[in-house]
């Protein structure tokens, strides 16, 4: 039986890029205004943490640009075609974004990161404050086209 679920966002991100470019995020300083249906309070504590993970609609992503099946990551030749579940992709079939960044200052219900891969506009659809137990558990292993793919994307 399939169940159905309404995912309403919770806020959106005010960005100074408008278009998703592949690298140089690291630079990035944005702001999370959350709805006003959450008042201050939802957000109390959460200047304690360093770090958060936030889950995004990307919205902007054209149909057509939908894969779920494999492809080149960013189209390369010389990098394996791989699945869409086994890369990081935003032609994803659910459009989902899961983005660590800096948390910089809480004010109100406006949240102020740096490091967001999310443009200007952007539907979040939640947060949470990133704990380090949450970090992998054991060695990480990765293959080289992913570090050569990550080499400059959070560079300033």
């Amino acid at each position: 039986m399939e169940e159905s679920y309404t995912v309403l966002p919770i806020g959106r991100v005010t960005a100074p890029r408008k278009e998703a470019i592949d690298d140089q995020w690291g630079g990035i300083v944005s702001a999370i205004e959350i709805d006003a249906r959450f008042g201050p309070e939802a957000l109390q504590g959460l200047e304690a943490f360093s770090h958060l993970e936030v889950i995004f609609l990307m919205h902007l992503v054209p149909d057509a640009e939908i894969s779920s099946g494999a492809r080149r990551p960013r189209g390369r030749s010389d990098w394996p075609e791989v699945g869409i579940f086994a890369q990081r992709a935003k032609g994803r079939p659910n459009r989902l974004g899961l983005s660590r960044c800096r948390l910089v200052g809480v004010s109100g219900r406006t949240l102020t990161v740096r490091g967001l891969d999310a443009i200007d506009g952007t539907p979040v659809l939640d947060l949470k404050p990133y704990l380090a137990e949450f970090g992998p558990i054991g060695e990480v292993r990765q293959p080289s086209w992913a570090t050569e793919l990550m080499a400059r994307y959070y560079d300033e």
